[in-house]
Formats: C-alpha cells, sequence, structure tokens
C-alpha cells in the first residue's frame, strides 16, 4: 500500500506543479497581454492629449494674433480720425478768419458811406455773400465729414469682416 500512496503522493505533486506551471505560463501570458493593451491605451491616450494641446496652442495663437490685428485697426482707425478731425478744424478756422475778413471789409465800407440807401446796399451784400459763402464751405465740411468718417471706420469695418468669415468657417479637426 506504500507503494499506491506513494505513487499517487508523486501523482499529486506532480498534478500541482503542472499545475502550477501551467497556472504561471497563463499568468505571465495575462500579465503580458495587459501591459501590451496598458501600454497601447497609454500611446493612444499620449497621441490624443498631444493633438488636443497643439490645436488648443495653435488656437491660441490665432486668437493672439487676431487680437493683434485689432489693436492695429483700433490704432489705424484713430489715427486717421484725429489727422481727420485736425483738417476739419483746420478749415473751420479758415471759415471763420475768411467771415471775419469779410465783416472787417464790410465795417470799412460802411464807414465811408453817405447814404442810408448805400448802407443798406453794402449790408445787403455782405449778408449774401457771408451766407453764400457759409453754405458753400459748410457743404464742403460735411462732404468731408462724410469721408472722415468712412476712412476712420474702413480699417474696424475690415475687421469685422474678417472676424465673420472667421467664425463662418468650421472648426479643422
Amino acid at each position: 500500500m506504500s507503494v499506491t500512496i506513494e505513487s499517487k503522493a508523486a501523482d499529486v505533486k506532480k498534478l500541482v506543479n503542472d499545475a502550477a506551471a501551467a497556472g504561471a505560463a497563463k499568468t505571465q501570458k495575462l500579465v503580458g497581454e495587459g501591459a501590451a493593451q496598458t501600454r497601447e491605451t497609454m500611446e493612444k491616450s499620449m497621441d490624443q492629449a498631444s493633438k488636443a494641446t497643439d490645436g488648443m496652442l495653435k488656437a491660441a495663437e490665432q486668437a493672439a494674433e487676431f487680437g493683434r490685428g485689432n489693436a492695429e485697426a483700433f490704432t489705424k482707425a484713430t489715427q486717421v480720425y484725429f489727422a481727420g478731425v485736425q483738417d476739419l478744424s483746420k478749415q473751420t478756422m479758415a471759415l471763420m478768419q475768411g467771415l471775419s475778413e469779410h465783416a472787417i471789409a464790410s465795417v470799412k465800407a460802411l464807414s465811408g458811406v453817405k447814404s442810408l440807401k448805400e448802407a443798406t446796399e453794402i449790408q445787403t451784400s455782405y449778408a449774401r455773400t457771408a451766407i453764400e459763402k457759409t453754405l458753400a464751405e459748410t457743404t464742403k465740411l460735411q462732404e468731408a465729414s462724410l469721408k472722415l468718417v468712412e476712412a476712420s471706420f474702413a480699417p474696424i469695418s475690415a475687421r469685422m469682416t474678417l472676424a465673420v468669415e472667421t467664425m463662418s468657417k468650421p472648426v479643422a479637426a
């Protein structure tokens, strides 16, 4: 009987060793496969994160560039506006100076009148000339003001057009 128990013990030991070896092999295979899957998942995640980061950096650069362009457009619009206002002021001052000179000439002419009729004619002529000159110059000033508004808003309008075009484009994936 001892041969049988020993032989059975050896058989059991062999079975346990075989099972352990097979289990170890399966465990090693599962660990290897799990590690490979984990590595593949991590590589995919890192690739996706890298692409997302690149996309965000590109968007940030584009936003910064667009903002810089907006600042340049506002600067240009301001420069055009102030130069135009300065020119309009010069034109207005020239109009006022011309009217003042005309008024002085009229006063000089009135100082030498000999009759009420002559004074009325000089005053009527002065008033008519002053009104005609004022209307003509005012029309020129209005036209110059409209051109100034258009020129001042041109850089800003161009940026707004660009913004609308940019916003209407689909986002690149």
